[in-house]
């Protein structure tokens, strides 16, 4: 759960998500349920049973991060996974309410991106403390895991995407996806797109695009090169699947 970035739009936004994962783990199908008296969509974790990205009709979406602000020592046991979090995150009544009131103890650090109606917010845990940052959606962001990435990479990250919004006149599903597939200066192991040895790679891009009506989830399986799409109401039916 690497590289995220956020686009608003006219109507709505766009959230983009690269997973960086041993490739074993990468799930080939959106996964559709009704979870907590919401629709969801999300593609399911084949070890754990999480997710990194996931959407529901009550115009919410969630997306994970490992690590918090700095690289940590992988230290288990811990509680429980981080993707299944990111799914009990839509249990509450609203996600500031989840943000401020779920038990993280034993939890390993993370950062999670939370959108709900027309709110934009950062949860960073980082083992001890959580930090909630409430950021501007009509903002251009983007996101990196600190377990993977340095600071130094990570700031590069930065300038690749501001370069990338410099370029383009039209910044919509197209071009956000031209940026998570191509960014970068030719080196496999910090590229957007990355790959080191085989043992953790870009698995998939999953791009969200939601226009307050409808929200769509297209989900890129890389290691089988293998697309699928899906599309949910803000009442829960899903109008779209193959």
């Amino acid at each position: 759960m690497c590289t995220v970035t956020y686009v608003p739009q006219k109507k709505g936004f766009i959230l983009t998500s690269n997973r960086d994962e041993a490739p074993h783990r990468s799930p080939r199908e959106i996964t559709e349920k009704n979870m907590y008296g919401q629709g969801t969509l999300f593609p399911r974790d084949t070890e754990a049973g999480g997710t990194w990205i996931a959407t529901s009709d009550k115009n919410r979406v969630v997306c994970l991060l490992n690590g918090a602000f700095r690289y940590h020592r992988h230290d288990p046991p811990y509680r429980k996974s981080r993707g299944l979090i990111l799914l009990e995150a839509f249990e509450y009544q609203a996600l500031a309410d989840f943000a401020k009131n779920y038990d993280f103890c034993k939890i390993e650090p993370f950062t999670l991106i939370l959108c709900e109606q027309m709110a934009l917010t950062e949860l960073r845990w980082d083992g001890t403390r959580r930090h909630v940052k409430v950021l501007d959606p009509q903002e251009k962001h983007l996101w990196a895991s600190a377990t993977l990435y340095s600071p130094k990479v990570i700031q590069k990250r930065k300038q690749w995407f501001k370069a990338w919004q410099n370029q383009v006149v039209q910044a919509g599903p197209p071009q956000i996806m031209d940026f998570h597939r191509n960014a970068g200066e030719g080196d496999a192991w910090n590229d957007v797109v990355m790959n080191r040895g085989g043992f953790v790679q870009t698995v998939s891009i999953t791009q969200i695009i939601n226009d307050y009506s409808e929200i769509r989830m297209d989900y890129y399986d890389l290691v089988n090169d293998n697309f699928k799409q899906a599309k949910i109401t803000l009442e829960g039916e899903v109008v779209e699947s193959n």
